[in-house]
């Protein structure tokens, strides 16, 4: 089953990084938050990748057609200009990369790449999400339901603290940045191939308006709940949350 993972948007709220890269590119502990992504779904042996590219795709692609140079030890004989990788971690993934438009949104995105979709059901996420869902329970229960699209929730904690009090103003409660009883998208999604025909290839098209909408209008939309880890790097004060996690060892996304 393969995996698209959009990563062509301009990343303008952490513009600091986002002026010279893709933000799937911005880096958690020296390494792009794209390979975290990755190496979660690699984990759970979904190896096959699609990248939708856009703004700045040509870096992503850099990347990958340089990967064990830059990934590994090397030995360069300046006199006849001879490179030897001397050790490398062999990874067996695949990567499509497709260029679709800057300004596609990511419903056209997907529709885009849609002829690279070989098998009954295929998965999405943001590149710019790192998580540690079970992405192999969440498959599970998307084939167990049976209906065309399956999103992963998780619960947000609020950006304030809250206040219980009575009609005379006693505070009966006081709660620091409480979990939030309602879910959020977090991105991990399974569908199955026919919700390739929600969707258009016009560069109008989101992924999150008419088509989920109408998807969940029709009953064909199920939810599976995440207690554990999840978070987005949207902005840069978010990348250094992410760093500081990593340089603690406290990296969810990364243990099994």
């Amino acid at each position: 089953m393969k995996t698209i993972i959009l990563c062509g948007g301009k990343g303008t709220r952490m513009s600091e990084l986002t002026s010279s890269i893709p933000k799937p590119m911005a880096e958690i502990g020296g390494q792009p938050v794209l390979v975290h992504i990755m190496q979660r779904y690699a984990h759970y042996g979904f190896k096959e990748f699609i990248l939708p590219l856009g703004y700045k795709g040509n870096i992503i692609k850099d990347y990958f057609c340089n990967f064990y140079r830059r990934n590994s030890s090397i030995k360069v004989d300046l006199g006849t200009g001879e490179t030897n990788i001397l050790s490398n971690k062999s990874v067996d993934w695949k990567v499509w990369m497709v260029d679709v438009g800057v300004e596609t949104l990511k419903g056209a995105r997907i529709k885009r790449v849609g002829d690279l979709i070989d098998s009954e059901n295929f998965m999405v996420t943001y590149g710019d999400g790192v998580a540690d869902v079970d992405i192999r329970k969440l498959v599970d229960f998307h084939c167990s339901h049976g209906k065309i699209a399956t999103f992963t929730g998780v619960r947000m904690p609020s950006r304030f603290g809250t206040v219980r009090t009575d009609m005379d103003g006693n505070v009966s409660s006081w709660e620091e940045k409480p979990i939030l009883d309602s879910y959020i998208n977090s991105g991990f999604f399974v569908f199955k191939k026919d919700f390739l025909d929600f969707l258009s290839s016009d560069e109008n098209c989101d992924l999150e308006q008419e088509p989920l909408k109408q998807l969940a209008a029709m009953g064909e939309l199920m939810m599976y709940k995440h207690e554990g880890f999840w978070k987005c790097m949207d902005t840069l004060r978010d990348n250094q949350e992410l760093n500081k996690l990593y340089a603690e060892n406290k990296t969810p996304w990364l243990k099994y």
